[in-house]
């Protein structure tokens, strides 16, 4: 009987990756449209199908019994934010952090890494080609100046340099410790030479520090093992959140109607190097979508605009509670990176950090382009103190509740 029960076990986590691996394959699959100049006109369809293809890998997996609680206190979250705002990403996210469960992750992103690679790949040669997608836009840009900026197929310069930051940050997760000197020579001198290309200030100093940091850490001996490291790095993630709260509040941070000058000269300097983003959210929109004026505890459906700063962006469009709750659980990664020696896990998280500050790739309805929700994925139930040598499905589950 336990042989016969180990074999449905074995039989299920089988079916289950492949599905999961299915759901991930249509996701990049999503983002690599996106980046390109297709208007995808079936994508809410496509998130539906990843959505259930994560939901059958959940059916096939086995939790403990405060796995299968916390999934419904999260999964309850989603749905109010899903009837509030008609937004589904946090029930599809997860969903799919539930789903990495049993998982070798690690492997999983490697196949993510790879098919990313060679979607944005494909999109370049494309472009450079002539076959499909621009090679260059011509604008000013927001900096006062007509300029030539490349962006390869991949729609806007920033998205371009964006693409490959992380992709060099998933690929550093993944090989750092194999790292030889001249691999991270070339990866500065990409770097650079792309940002000649792209002109994209954010994307070319978010991608030096990221090197820099896996250097760091792989000729510093011992340095993942020091815990003021991952206190230093939740303190920049809550700085960077800080950070755009505040810039989010017209007591602090509005600029003047007539002048577009602000009374708060650190405020001032700060926008000096953020191309009009902080006056963006007071004057791009007649409501002054963004500020906090506009937050509220569960957002609401017309919390719609776009724009970049992307921690504004997660309080804007979702809410003031869920944002807090992303927040509480990157902290917790962090702490988790601390316990599991994962260096290059801090550096992704930390750099990423500073990156959502300006932008925000991370704040979007692509799992696939978050390489965070992975990691969440992985140490999900140990960062949250869920594991339990007892485990069950859900059909277990149910009949231990009633």
């Amino acid at each position: 009987m336990e042989k016969k029960l180990s074999e449905v076990k074995l039989y299920m986590d089988r079916i289950g990756t492949w599905l999961l691996y299915m759901s991930v394959t249509l996701e990049i699959v999503i983002v690599i449209i996106d980046k390109s100049n297709y208007t995808n006109p079936i994508e809410g369809q496509l998130f539906r199908i990843t959505f259930l293809l994560a939901a059958f890998k959940v059916l096939c997996t086995k939790y403990s019994l405060k796995e299968w609680a916390a999934m419904l206190a999260a999964g309850i979250l989603g749905f109010v934010s899903y009837k509030v705002t008609g937004r589904n990403e946090i029930l599809r996210i997860v969903v799919f952090i539930a789903a990495c469960k049993g998982t070798d992750i690690k492997r999983l992103l490697k196949y993510v890494f790879y098919m990313t690679a060679a979607g944005c790949l494909l999109l370049v040669v494309l472009s450079a080609t002539g076959i499909y997608g621009g090679l260059a836009l011509e604008s000013d840009f927001g900096r006062g100046y007509t300029q030539v900026r490349y962006c390869f197929g991949l729609g806007h310069p920033n998205a371009l340099h964006c693409m490959f930051m992380m992709l060099v940050f998933l690929g550093l997760y993944l090989y750092n410790e194999k790292m030889k000197w001249y691999a991270y020579a070339i990866l500065f001198a990409s770097n650079y030479a792309l940002y000649l290309l792209t002109d994209s200030n954010t994307g070319m100093l978010i991608t030096f520090c990221g090197i820099f940091g896996a250097v760091i850490l792989h000729y510093w001996k011992g340095l993942k093992e020091k815990k003021w490291i991952y206190a230093a790095g939740a303190a920049v993630f809550l700085f960077c959140a800080g950070f755009s709260v505040l810039v989010a509040d017209s007591r602090v941070a509005r600029p003047n109607y007539y002048t577009y000058r602000f009374d708060n000269p650190w405020v001032g300097e700060v926008e000096s190097h953020l191309n009009g983003r902080i006056r963006d959210l007071y004057y791009g929109s007649v409501d002054c979508e963004g500020t906090t004026a506009t937050w509220s505890l569960f957002s609401v459906p017309e919390n719609n605009y776009y724009f970049d700063m992307g921690f504004v962006r997660l309080f804007y469009w979702y809410g003031i509670i869920p944002g807090l709750i992303y927040l509480v659980l990157n902290v917790l990664l962090i702490r988790q990176f601390y316990k599991k020696e994962d260096g290059m896990g801090l550096v992704m998280v930390s750099a990423l950090a500073v990156y959502t500050v300006v932008e925000a790739h991370l704040v979007s309805v692509y799992i696939g382009r978050n390489y965070i929700l992975f990691l969440m994925g992985m140490y999900g139930s140990s960062m949250l103190g869920l594991d339990s040598d007892k485990e069950m499905y859900l059909w277990s589950f149910i009949g231990a509740c009633l």
